[in-house]
């Protein structure tokens, strides 16, 4: 496990940022943070007056932030197609995609294709999305997909045979199991986008444990655990999305790991740790894949395995590290 010597937030006039969550949370700090550097930011929010709520509150302490509300509810992948659309309708450019929106310890509940909630909206609403704006990345300078994981990867297990969730269910595991296909699915897009040749390069960062309300739906016990882990370990917000921050906007910042904060103690600064466990295989993440696009009905990109006629590995992929 290697780190960033020293690396601080430079300025990103010109750049335009896409943050889905952008709201609240890790969001909002991600938003903060750029456009209090010059960065044009598309703020992707399922709550419209929430959202300029926050707008206001950041442009009161930014006059000369560039923010812009736009209704996504990554639930619904209907207002993810229209929010594709109006991109390329505004002709917009994109420099950076924050896939950082998400929901965590929720009953369980299914979207309208059938998919476990929490699988729905931080991985297959953000599949569908990546997919509807690569056209927009392309043209971007340095432009890059950022995918916002979490060490929970680790535990999570997923069958691609049961995204219902039908096998049984928990909250905590269920979210186990969307960060997962979250990892699975920024390391699958990178390989494909290195076999295609594209500009565009997919990164996975996470904010190690943060002061965020993602747990308010947990289970009373859970949420007292998780308070009592907060006051000795949860970093402050706006030093959890460090590591977030540099995969947006380092063009150093390495594909096929995961970029944490470091240690929990002391400043964050972006360190690249190695995959393990099945986030590591790529069969699975090649049939998340082929499941995603059958349920959204979006091809994204071919195999790196029909590219190439091989294995399916690019010389550069993670595996081979």
């Amino acid at each position: 496990m290697d780190h960033a010597a020293d690396w601080t937030l430079n300025d990103q006039t010109g750049r335009t940022f896409v943050v889905t969550g952008a709201s609240s949370g890790l969001g909002l700090a991600i938003t903060r943070h750029l456009a209090a550097h010059g960065g044009r930011v598309i703020m992707a929010v399922r709550d419209i007056a929430k959202g300029r709520q926050a707008r206001d509150q950041l442009i009161a302490d930014h006059p000369a932030a560039d923010l812009q509300i736009r209704h996504l509810d990554l639930l619904d992948l209907d207002t993810v197609h229209a929010f594709g659309e109006g991109l390329r309708a505004d002709a917009v450019t994109v420099d950076a995609l924050i896939n950082n929106g998400g929901i965590g310890n929720v009953p369980r509940r299914l979207s309208a294709q059938g998919v476990e909630s929490q699988l729905a909206t931080n991985h297959l609403g953000h599949f569908a999305l990546t997919a509807l704006l690569l056209e927009r990345l392309n043209a971007g300078r340095n432009p890059v997909v950022v995918t916002v994981g979490s060490g929970l990867y680790r535990i999570g297990r997923l069958d691609p045979d049961d995204l219902a969730a039908e096998r049984g269910y928990s909250p905590g595991r269920a979210y186990a199991r969307s960060k997962l296909a979250n990892v699975l699915f920024a390391l699958e897009l990178d390989r494909r986008l290195r076999a295609t040749g594209s500009p565009v390069r997919s990164l996975l960062a996470h904010p190690g444990m943060a002061k965020t309300h993602l747990d308010r739906n947990a289970p009373l016990l859970d949420r007292a655990v998780g308070t009592l882990l907060g006051l000795a370990l949860r970093r402050p917000i706006d030093e959890a999305v460090t590591p977030i921050l540099y995969a947006a906007t380092e063009t150093a910042a390495p594909t096929g790991r995961h970029i944490g904060p470091g240690r929990p103690f002391g400043p964050a600064r972006p360190t690249f740790e190695k995959l393990s466990g099945p986030a590591t295989n790529p069969d699975l993440a090649r049939q998340l894949w082929s499941r995603s696009e059958a349920i959204t009905g979006l091809t994204v990109l071919p195999t790196a395995m029909s590219l190439r006629g091989g294995s399916g590995l690019h010389p550069h992929d993670p595996n081979h590290r």
